[in-house]
Protein backbone atom coordinates (compact mmCIF):
# COMPACT_ATOMS: atom_id res chain seq x y z
CA UNK A 1 0.00 0.00 0.00
CA UNK A 2 1.26 3.48 -0.90
CA UNK A 3 1.85 5.96 1.89
CA UNK A 4 0.02 8.80 0.07
CA UNK A 5 -3.11 9.36 -2.01
CA UNK A 6 -2.95 9.10 -5.78
CA UNK A 7 -4.35 12.47 -6.88
CA UNK A 8 -3.32 15.07 -4.31
CA UNK A 9 -0.38 13.17 -2.75
CA UNK A 10 -1.89 13.53 0.72
CA UNK A 11 0.08 11.48 3.27
CA UNK A 12 -1.70 8.59 4.93
CA UNK A 13 -1.52 8.21 8.69
CA UNK A 14 0.13 4.84 9.18
CA UNK A 15 0.16 2.76 12.37
CA UNK A 16 3.94 2.86 12.63
CA UNK A 17 4.27 6.64 12.20
CA UNK A 18 5.49 8.86 14.97
CA UNK A 19 4.19 12.42 15.25
CA UNK A 20 1.09 11.62 13.24
CA UNK A 21 -0.09 15.20 13.61
CA UNK A 22 2.71 16.35 11.30
CA UNK A 23 1.45 14.19 8.44
CA UNK A 24 -2.13 15.18 9.15
CA UNK A 25 -1.32 18.90 9.10
CA UNK A 26 0.64 18.51 5.87
CA UNK A 27 -2.43 16.96 4.26
CA UNK A 28 -4.61 19.83 5.50
CA UNK A 29 -2.18 22.36 4.01
CA UNK A 30 -2.39 20.71 0.61
CA UNK A 31 -6.16 20.56 0.77
CA UNK A 32 -6.29 24.22 1.78
CA UNK A 33 -4.27 25.10 -1.31
CA UNK A 34 -5.96 22.89 -3.88
CA UNK A 35 -9.64 22.97 -2.91
CA UNK A 36 -11.31 26.01 -4.56
CA UNK A 37 -7.92 26.89 -6.02
CA UNK A 38 -7.55 30.64 -6.65
CA UNK A 39 -4.31 31.82 -8.28
CA UNK A 40 -3.30 35.36 -7.43
CA UNK A 41 -1.05 35.71 -10.46
CA UNK A 42 1.70 34.19 -12.58
CA UNK A 43 5.21 35.27 -11.52
CA UNK A 44 8.79 34.09 -12.13
CA UNK A 45 9.85 35.10 -8.62
CA UNK A 46 8.09 35.27 -5.25
CA UNK A 47 6.41 38.52 -4.25
CA UNK A 48 8.32 40.61 -1.72
CA UNK A 49 5.60 40.47 0.93
CA UNK A 50 3.46 37.39 0.34
CA UNK A 51 0.20 37.00 2.22
CA UNK A 52 -0.73 33.82 4.05
CA UNK A 53 -2.80 31.51 1.90
CA UNK A 54 -2.07 33.22 -1.43
CA UNK A 55 -1.28 30.98 -4.39
CA UNK A 56 0.85 31.77 -7.44
CA UNK A 57 1.62 29.96 -10.66
CA UNK A 58 5.39 29.91 -11.09
CA UNK A 59 6.20 31.26 -14.55
CA UNK A 60 9.01 30.17 -16.83
CA UNK A 61 12.41 31.60 -15.98
CA UNK A 62 11.75 31.05 -12.28
CA UNK A 63 14.25 32.71 -9.93
CA UNK A 64 15.23 32.74 -6.29
CA UNK A 65 13.62 30.14 -4.09
CA UNK A 66 11.37 29.32 -7.03
CA UNK A 67 14.27 28.45 -9.30
CA UNK A 68 13.67 25.16 -11.11
CA UNK A 69 10.02 25.07 -10.12
CA UNK A 70 8.38 26.62 -13.21
CA UNK A 71 4.87 25.30 -13.75
CA UNK A 72 4.24 24.48 -10.08
CA UNK A 73 1.64 26.15 -7.91
CA UNK A 74 3.20 27.90 -4.91
CA UNK A 75 1.24 28.67 -1.74
CA UNK A 76 2.60 30.82 1.09
CA UNK A 77 1.82 28.89 4.28
CA UNK A 78 3.24 29.39 7.77
CA UNK A 79 6.15 31.48 6.51
CA UNK A 80 7.22 29.06 3.78
CA UNK A 81 6.32 28.14 0.21
CA UNK A 82 4.37 24.95 -0.36
CA UNK A 83 4.85 23.72 -3.93
CA UNK A 84 2.21 21.64 -5.67
CA UNK A 85 2.53 19.91 -9.02
CA UNK A 86 -0.77 20.28 -10.94
CA UNK A 87 -2.28 17.27 -12.64
CA UNK A 88 -4.38 16.92 -15.76
CA UNK A 89 -7.86 18.30 -15.15
CA UNK A 90 -7.10 20.62 -12.24
CA UNK A 91 -9.11 23.83 -12.36
CA UNK A 92 -8.25 27.22 -10.90
CA UNK A 93 -9.63 30.73 -10.93
CA UNK A 94 -6.99 33.27 -12.01
CA UNK A 95 -7.80 36.40 -10.05
CA UNK A 96 -5.89 38.98 -12.11
CA UNK A 97 -7.52 38.01 -15.41
CA UNK A 98 -10.87 36.88 -14.04
CA UNK A 99 -10.56 33.59 -15.91
CA UNK A 100 -11.41 30.05 -15.00
CA UNK A 101 -8.66 27.81 -16.39
CA UNK A 102 -7.99 24.09 -16.56
CA UNK A 103 -4.61 22.31 -16.64
CA UNK A 104 -4.26 20.20 -19.80
CA UNK A 105 -1.11 18.44 -18.66
CA UNK A 106 1.21 21.09 -20.06
CA UNK A 107 -0.39 24.51 -19.59
CA UNK A 108 -3.27 26.28 -17.94
CA UNK A 109 -5.87 27.09 -20.59
CA UNK A 110 -9.10 29.05 -20.40
CA UNK A 111 -12.09 26.77 -20.13
CA UNK A 112 -13.66 27.07 -23.57
CA UNK A 113 -16.95 26.27 -25.21
CA UNK A 114 -17.61 23.09 -27.13
CA UNK A 115 -15.10 22.24 -29.84
CA UNK A 116 -17.32 23.93 -32.43
CA UNK A 117 -17.65 27.05 -30.25
CA UNK A 118 -21.37 26.56 -29.66
CA UNK A 119 -23.57 26.67 -26.57
CA UNK A 120 -27.10 25.32 -26.20
CA UNK A 121 -28.58 28.64 -25.04
CA UNK A 122 -27.54 32.05 -23.70
CA UNK A 123 -29.36 34.43 -21.39
CA UNK A 124 -28.14 38.02 -20.98
CA UNK A 125 -29.93 39.43 -17.95
CA UNK A 126 -32.78 37.07 -18.92
CA UNK A 127 -33.69 33.38 -18.87
CA UNK A 128 -33.50 31.47 -22.17
CA UNK A 129 -35.64 28.44 -22.94
CA UNK A 130 -35.96 25.73 -25.59
CA UNK A 131 -37.68 28.13 -28.01
CA UNK A 132 -36.00 31.44 -27.14
CA UNK A 133 -32.46 30.10 -26.91
CA UNK A 134 -31.00 33.59 -26.96
CA UNK A 135 -32.72 35.88 -24.45
CA UNK A 136 -31.61 39.48 -23.86
CA UNK A 137 -33.09 41.99 -21.42
CA UNK A 138 -31.54 45.38 -22.13
CA UNK A 139 -32.35 48.99 -22.93
CA UNK A 140 -30.70 48.55 -26.32
CA UNK A 141 -28.70 46.10 -28.42
CA UNK A 142 -25.81 47.13 -30.66
CA UNK A 143 -24.64 45.26 -33.74
CA UNK A 144 -21.78 47.11 -35.41
CA UNK A 145 -19.47 46.53 -38.35
CA UNK A 146 -15.94 45.15 -38.26
CA UNK A 147 -14.63 47.54 -40.89
CA UNK A 148 -17.14 47.15 -43.70
CA UNK A 149 -20.88 46.42 -43.79
CA UNK A 150 -23.02 44.43 -41.39
CA UNK A 151 -25.85 41.95 -42.04
CA UNK A 152 -28.35 40.29 -39.74
CA UNK A 153 -29.61 37.02 -41.21
CA UNK A 154 -32.89 35.21 -40.53
CA UNK A 155 -32.97 31.81 -42.22
CA UNK A 156 -36.04 29.54 -42.41
CA UNK A 157 -36.21 25.90 -43.45
CA UNK A 158 -39.07 26.05 -45.95
CA UNK A 159 -41.15 28.62 -47.81
CA UNK A 160 -44.17 27.91 -45.60
CA UNK A 161 -42.20 28.65 -42.42
CA UNK A 162 -41.78 32.11 -40.89
CA UNK A 163 -38.65 34.22 -40.88
CA UNK A 164 -39.85 37.47 -39.35
CA UNK A 165 -39.37 40.21 -36.79
CA UNK A 166 -42.25 40.40 -34.31
CA UNK A 167 -42.93 43.63 -32.40
CA UNK A 168 -44.90 43.33 -29.16
CA UNK A 169 -46.54 45.40 -26.45
CA UNK A 170 -46.68 43.64 -23.07
CA UNK A 171 -45.86 40.35 -24.86
CA UNK A 172 -48.80 40.76 -27.27
CA UNK A 173 -48.01 41.04 -30.99
CA UNK A 174 -48.67 44.36 -32.71
CA UNK A 175 -46.60 44.21 -35.92
CA UNK A 176 -44.68 41.57 -37.85
CA UNK A 177 -42.41 41.99 -40.84
CA UNK A 178 -40.49 39.49 -42.94
CA UNK A 179 -41.23 36.24 -44.74
CA UNK A 180 -44.40 35.07 -42.99
CA UNK A 181 -45.53 31.73 -44.36
CA UNK A 182 -44.32 32.43 -47.90
CA UNK A 183 -41.33 33.90 -49.72
CA UNK A 184 -43.13 37.23 -50.23
CA UNK A 185 -41.95 40.01 -47.93
CA UNK A 186 -44.85 41.33 -45.87
CA UNK A 187 -45.79 43.66 -43.04
CA UNK A 188 -48.76 42.72 -40.85
CA UNK A 189 -50.33 44.66 -37.98
CA UNK A 190 -52.69 43.80 -35.14
CA UNK A 191 -54.55 45.76 -32.53
CA UNK A 192 -54.99 42.87 -30.11
CA UNK A 193 -52.34 40.25 -30.94
CA UNK A 194 -54.94 37.84 -32.33
CA UNK A 195 -56.49 39.46 -35.39
CA UNK A 196 -53.92 40.40 -38.02
CA UNK A 197 -54.23 42.56 -41.13
CA UNK A 198 -51.73 42.56 -44.01
CA UNK A 199 -50.52 46.11 -44.66
CA UNK A 200 -47.86 45.46 -47.31
CA UNK A 201 -46.75 42.58 -49.51
CA UNK A 202 -43.83 42.50 -51.97
CA UNK A 203 -43.58 39.47 -54.24
CA UNK A 204 -40.33 37.85 -55.35
CA UNK A 205 -40.64 39.64 -58.71
CA UNK A 206 -40.91 43.04 -57.01
CA UNK A 207 -44.66 43.64 -57.26
CA UNK A 208 -45.87 45.76 -54.33
CA UNK A 209 -49.36 45.19 -52.96
CA UNK A 210 -51.17 47.09 -50.20
CA UNK A 211 -54.19 44.89 -49.40
CA UNK A 212 -55.45 47.13 -46.59
CA UNK A 213 -55.14 50.40 -48.49
CA UNK A 214 -58.61 52.03 -48.60
CA UNK A 215 -60.05 52.15 -52.11
CA UNK A 216 -63.49 51.95 -53.64
CA UNK A 217 -65.20 52.17 -57.00
CA UNK A 218 -68.93 52.57 -56.52
CA UNK A 219 -72.12 53.47 -58.38
CA UNK A 220 -75.82 52.83 -58.40
CA UNK A 221 -76.91 49.65 -60.15
CA UNK A 222 -76.98 49.82 -63.95
CA UNK A 223 -79.92 51.82 -65.24
CA UNK A 224 -81.11 55.25 -66.34
CA UNK A 225 -82.20 58.05 -63.99
CA UNK A 226 -83.14 61.71 -64.15
CA UNK A 227 -82.39 63.13 -60.69
CA UNK A 228 -83.98 66.42 -59.74
CA UNK A 229 -81.94 69.57 -59.26
CA UNK A 230 -80.51 69.87 -55.72
CA UNK A 231 -80.94 66.13 -55.19
CA UNK A 232 -78.23 63.58 -54.47
CA UNK A 233 -77.18 60.28 -55.93
CA UNK A 234 -75.65 57.76 -53.60
CA UNK A 235 -74.39 54.23 -54.20
CA UNK A 236 -75.56 50.66 -53.86
CA UNK A 237 -72.94 48.68 -55.78
CA UNK A 238 -69.17 48.26 -55.38
CA UNK A 239 -67.13 47.42 -58.47
CA UNK A 240 -63.90 47.38 -56.42
CA UNK A 241 -63.38 47.70 -52.69
CA UNK A 242 -60.80 47.12 -49.97
CA UNK A 243 -59.55 48.75 -46.81
CA UNK A 244 -62.87 49.29 -45.06
CA UNK A 245 -65.01 51.36 -47.44
CA UNK A 246 -68.68 50.68 -46.75
CA UNK A 247 -72.16 51.95 -47.51
CA UNK A 248 -73.97 53.93 -44.85
CA UNK A 249 -77.42 55.38 -44.44
CA UNK A 250 -79.51 56.62 -47.35
CA UNK A 251 -78.42 59.96 -48.75
CA UNK A 252 -80.70 62.89 -47.85
CA UNK A 253 -82.88 64.12 -50.70
CA UNK A 254 -81.98 61.50 -53.24
CA UNK A 255 -81.37 57.87 -54.13
CA UNK A 256 -78.81 55.38 -52.87
CA UNK A 257 -76.57 55.23 -49.82
CA UNK A 258 -73.68 57.22 -48.47
CA UNK A 259 -70.12 56.07 -49.21
CA UNK A 260 -68.35 55.97 -45.82
CA UNK A 261 -64.66 56.90 -45.53
CA UNK A 262 -62.79 54.29 -43.42
CA UNK A 263 -59.63 56.18 -42.44
CA UNK A 264 -58.29 59.71 -42.18
CA UNK A 265 -55.87 60.79 -44.90
CA UNK A 266 -55.49 62.19 -48.38
CA UNK A 267 -57.57 60.59 -51.13
CA UNK A 268 -57.49 60.68 -54.91
CA UNK A 269 -61.10 61.09 -56.05
CA UNK A 270 -62.25 60.45 -59.61
CA UNK A 271 -65.77 61.24 -60.77
CA UNK A 272 -67.09 59.82 -64.04
CA UNK A 273 -70.40 61.13 -65.37
CA UNK A 274 -72.29 59.68 -68.32
CA UNK A 275 -75.34 61.53 -69.63
CA UNK A 276 -77.66 60.55 -72.45
CA UNK A 277 -79.39 63.93 -72.81
CA UNK A 278 -79.15 67.18 -70.90
CA UNK A 279 -80.90 70.51 -70.58
CA UNK A 280 -77.84 71.86 -68.80
CA UNK A 281 -76.52 70.03 -65.79
CA UNK A 282 -73.85 69.82 -63.10
CA UNK A 283 -72.64 66.91 -60.98
CA UNK A 284 -70.35 67.32 -57.96
CA UNK A 285 -68.56 65.18 -55.40
CA UNK A 286 -69.95 66.29 -52.06
CA UNK A 287 -68.64 65.42 -48.58
CA UNK A 288 -70.94 65.25 -45.57
CA UNK A 289 -73.78 66.89 -47.51
CA UNK A 290 -72.07 70.26 -47.29
CA UNK A 291 -68.75 70.70 -49.11
CA UNK A 292 -68.12 70.38 -52.86
CA UNK A 293 -64.77 68.74 -53.66
CA UNK A 294 -64.91 68.58 -57.48
CA UNK A 295 -67.54 68.90 -60.18
CA UNK A 296 -68.35 68.68 -63.89
CA UNK A 297 -70.97 70.59 -65.85
CA UNK A 298 -72.41 70.40 -69.33
CA UNK A 299 -74.66 72.40 -71.63
CA UNK A 300 -77.93 71.27 -73.11
CA UNK A 301 -77.36 68.29 -75.38
CA UNK A 302 -79.26 65.50 -77.07
CA UNK A 303 -76.26 63.22 -77.58
CA UNK A 304 -74.49 61.01 -75.02
CA UNK A 305 -71.66 62.74 -73.17
CA UNK A 306 -68.94 61.46 -70.83
CA UNK A 307 -67.17 63.75 -68.37
CA UNK A 308 -64.52 63.27 -65.70
CA UNK A 309 -63.29 65.25 -62.70
CA UNK A 310 -60.27 64.33 -60.59
CA UNK A 311 -59.12 65.88 -57.32
CA UNK A 312 -57.14 65.22 -54.16
CA UNK A 313 -58.83 65.90 -50.84
CA UNK A 314 -58.20 65.28 -47.17
CA UNK A 315 -60.98 63.19 -45.69
CA UNK A 316 -61.60 62.05 -42.14
CA UNK A 317 -62.74 58.69 -40.90
CA UNK A 318 -66.53 58.66 -40.82
CA UNK A 319 -66.97 61.27 -43.56
CA UNK A 320 -69.47 60.35 -46.27
CA UNK A 321 -69.52 61.00 -49.98
CA UNK A 322 -72.38 61.43 -52.45
CA UNK A 323 -73.05 63.11 -55.80
CA UNK A 324 -74.92 66.43 -55.83
CA UNK A 325 -76.92 67.45 -58.92
CA UNK A 326 -77.81 70.79 -60.48
CA UNK A 327 -79.90 71.30 -63.63
CA UNK A 328 -81.52 68.38 -65.35
CA UNK A 329 -80.06 65.48 -67.32
CA UNK A 330 -80.70 61.85 -68.08
CA UNK A 331 -77.88 59.81 -66.51
CA UNK A 332 -76.59 56.37 -67.47
CA UNK A 333 -75.82 54.56 -64.21
CA UNK A 334 -73.52 51.65 -63.43
CA UNK A 335 -69.92 50.57 -63.94
CA UNK A 336 -67.89 52.69 -66.38
CA UNK A 337 -70.80 55.12 -66.59
CA UNK A 338 -71.73 57.38 -63.68
CA UNK A 339 -69.51 56.28 -60.81
CA UNK A 340 -67.09 57.49 -58.15
CA UNK A 341 -63.63 56.10 -57.37
CA UNK A 342 -61.68 56.90 -54.20
CA UNK A 343 -58.14 55.77 -53.35
CA UNK A 344 -56.12 56.72 -50.28
CA UNK A 345 -52.69 58.06 -51.31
Amino acid sequence: MSDQTNNLALPYILPSQAQKHVFHNDALQRLDAVVQLAVKGELPAPPVTPIEGECYLIASGAMGVWSGKAGLVAMWQDGAWLHLSPKLGWRAFFIETGQLRAFDGAAWRSISLATDGSVAMIGINATPDDVNRLAVMSDASLFSNAGNGHQIKLNKAAATDAGTLLFQTAWSGRAEMGLAGSDDFSIKVSGDGSNWLPALSISADGVVRTPARPLARASLAAGIATPAAASRTGFDTFHARQGGFALGAAVPSGTGNRLLVPATGFYLLSLSVSTLTSSGHGTAIEVNGATILADVSGPASTVPTNQTAVTVAQLNRGDWLALMHTGTAQYALGAAKTELSAVMI
